[in-house]
């Protein structure tokens, strides 16, 4: 015999348990009710004694001779009358409790289905939330109980696969957007050169080294793209970073390409600035901005690299007397993809391009921190990384938030 669908639902196993539980007390209640009544009226039969009848004559009692009863008559009435009673009792009582266990269970179902309507919520809200629309929300209306708490729960994890899902499609984007052109690059020079037996060799050799490039620059965009992605996810593994000494490493790295273009490299490395964050995150961040230094300043220019510590912030400054931002462009140059061109400028030699500075202020912000940015057109940049300071010689307390000025002063 197949079950009935309602009589399986959650709702009416409540309604079914309460009602039960409810007849079950209201028994034992009138078992007792009963068993009290019917000792106490049980009543014994009265002693057998002969009583002479009493009739009226003429408006007057008295004794009927010759003629008696036995009192033990009445007892065995009172007997049949309690008998009654507690009979009638007993029926009624069992009529009531039928009737009580079928009330309950009515008003049982109804309370039940009060109480589950949230789930019912929950459950038509996830049954229309899909992959590509995951910004449905459960209600969180009504009193803070167990229910509103699942559903604040269940909102919960739909925003982290929602930020999850966005993320798998930045990526996806930023993967198909960025590698595009060295992709190209690589498929032109293998069609047009390697692929062809007549090629000279230097057309050969030419060929591979621009596929080398090509492929260094693929290398380079899937490492940008996979720290992007990590720093979305926040997976960093964080430790005590001392700025000086990991300024000193970055510097040290770019050291031939600032001598390749001669530029003067100025150190200004204050001893003791210590932060708490993901060493290679930071290492990434500055080696950023190490790069577009050393590529935006002209030939014989001076680059600056600065570390220090104010009112409870450690900060490293890379300046360059490159070709600067214009005010406007100063706040969207952080933007994904953004081109800032300064006319008169080499169109390869404009600043914001790609997702480079993008990546570096989330990996600053993450780390409760700021990127902060200071340039005049025709005289310089100058990027500043903001991170509270956790040296213990730190005098003092902290800001509440991060410095946006430039500790190196105004670019002349």
């Amino acid at each position: 015999m197949q079950v009935p669908s309602w009589a399986r639902t959650v709702r009416f196993r409540l309604a079914l348990i309460s009602s039960a539980l409810l007849f079950a007390v209201s028994a034992l209640l009138v078992a007792g009710v009963y068993l009290a009544v019917s000792q106490t009226v049980d009543a014994k039969p009265l002693e057998g004694k002969t009583i002479k009848k009493v009739v009226k004559i003429n408006g007057e009692y008295v004794l009927k001779e010759g003629e008696t009863f036995e009192a033990a008559d009445i007892g065995s009435l009172q007997q049949a009358v309690n008998q009654g009673t507690l009979d009638t009792l007993g029926a009624y009582s069992g009529v009531a409790l039928g009737a009580l266990f079928l009330v309950s269970l009515g008003i049982g179902w109804w309370v039940s289905g009060r109480v589950l309507r949230p789930i019912g919520e929950i459950t038509t809200t996830t049954r229309e939330i899909t992959a590509s629309d995951l910004s449905r929300r459960i209600p969180t209306t009504g009193p803070r109980d167990e229910l509103r708490t699942l559903a604040e729960t269940i909102n919960d994890m739909l925003q982290r696969l929602q930020d999850s899902f966005a993320a798998q499609r930045h990526l996806v984007d930023d993967v198909s957007h960025e590698l595009r052109n060295p992709v190209a690059v690589v498929r032109t020079n293998v069609d047009a050169v390697l692929g062809h037996d007549d090629a000279t060799p230097d057309q050969r050799h030419q060929a591979a080294a621009v596929v080398s490039r090509a492929t260094q620059r693929i290398a380079t965009i899937l490492d940008d793209l996979l720290a992007t992605a990590r720093q979305r996810s926040g997976a960093f593994d964080e430790e005590e970073v001392d700025l000086s000494v990991l300024a000193t490493e970055v510097v040290e790295e770019h050291r031939l390409a600032s001598e390749e273009r001669s530029l003067r490299l100025q150190l200004r490395l204050e001893r003791g600035p210590v932060v708490v964050a993901d060493r290679q995150a930071l290492i990434r961040v500055l080696d950023n901005l190490m790069a577009n230094a050393v590529r935006l300043s002209p030939v014989g220019g001076t680059l600056t690299v600065a570390v220090g510590s104010r009112r409870g912030w450690a900060w490293v400054a890379v300046r360059d007397d490159g070709p600067g931002i214009e005010p406007a462009d100063q706040e969207r140059v952080f933007d994904r993809y953004f081109s800032s061109r300064v006319p008169g400028e080499d169109p390869a030699a404009h600043a914001g391009s790609g997702i480079g500075l993008t990546i570096a202020r989330q990996a600053v912000e993450a780390h409760g921190g700021r990127l902060a940015l200071s340039s005049r057109p025709g005289v310089g940049s100058t990027f500043v990384i903001w991170l509270p300071d956790r040296s213990p010689a730190t005098p003092g307390k902290r800001d509440q938030a991060a410095p946006s000025d430039d500790p190196l002063g105004r670019l002349d």
